[in-house]
């Protein structure tokens, strides 16, 4: 995640809807905090636009919440959730890359959600992370795990085309910077830890006019759309390229252009 793509709030929200169940799919996982006399202390890794991390003040009202991000442009939008929470906790927003980061304080819970695709060999982090939990303190996450989809498959075949991979080879994210779910409960087994792991396909029927396009745009694309941002007639005509493939691919239906999206999450506890 050091070289971290440019991203843009406003289209990552435009599906800010479908992308937001699985954030609550995981939270409905996650068991009771530990009591320590005190609110929770919580941090979300790649909290993004900070639209989810107001949800863990739904859950836990009382908490201090600490989002993380990398990037300016989303730090820049999560600023609005800044403050005061309705029932008497915090949330703030700082800089922070996954790749290195390394807790200063002990947390009640940390939460990642759609994050560690981003971060080669993130599971190496794991020891710190975990290691920074309270007794009883919770390590949860939610990955994508459509890589091998259509909507990935292509993308990086036309990257590593003749004519492109010459300007966007080592560009993407490769399959191998996501685990399988056993990987992960191994892993985190391993930490001492008590681990719930899943996998859930959720079929999105999208609207609009290339819809699967829209939104890759806000996730998976943003690498090449960075790669090549000072050129716009290479921009635009790699766009026409990956659109015709993706109709191809994604054919709309009666109602509305089916997207099956795996993702992989992980819940994990430390002992009290």
């Amino acid at each position: 995640m050091s070289a971290s793509p440019t991203w843009d709030p406003r289209q990552y929200l435009r599906h800010a809807g479908p992308r937001t169940r699985p954030f609550r799919d995981l939270l409905a996982r996650i068991p009771e905090l530990p009591a320590h006399g005190r609110p929770a202390r919580i941090a979300d890794l790649g909290c993004g636009a900070g639209n989810l991390t107001a949800i863990l003040a739904e859950r836990w009202p009382d908490a201090h919440i600490t989002g993380l991000d990398n990037s300016a442009e989303m730090l820049h939008s999560a600023a609005s959730f800044a403050g005061p929470t309705p029932g008497g906790g915090h949330i703030d927003f700082a800089p922070a890359d996954a790749a290195d980061w390394v807790p200063a304080e002990p947390f009640d819970l940390i939460v990642s959600n759609a994050l560690l695709q981003w971060v080669p060999g993130h599971t190496g982090s794991f020891p710190a992370w975990t290691g920074a939990l309270t007794p009883g303190g919770v390590f949860a996450f939610q990955v994508p795990g459509n890589h091998n989809a259509p909507s990935h498959a292509l993308l990086r075949e036309l990257c590593d085309s003749p004519r492109w991979r010459d300007r966007l080879a080592g560009v993407l994210r490769g399959p191998a910077h996501v685990g399988e779910p056993a990987d992960y409960l191994t892993r985190l087994m391993d930490l001492g830890l008590s681990a719930d792991v899943w996998e859930t396909t959720y079929l999105h029927l999208l609207t609009g006019e290339d819809p699967v396009l829209e939104w890759v745009k806000g996730t998976g694309l943003r690498p090449v759309l960075t790669a090549l941002a000072e050129d716009p007639a290479a921009t635009g005509e790699f766009l026409t390229a990956y659109r015709d493939l993706l109709r191809r691919a994604y054919p709309p239906g009666p109602h509305g252009t089916l997207f099956p999206f795996r993702r992989i999450f992980a819940v994990a506890r430390k002992e009290d």
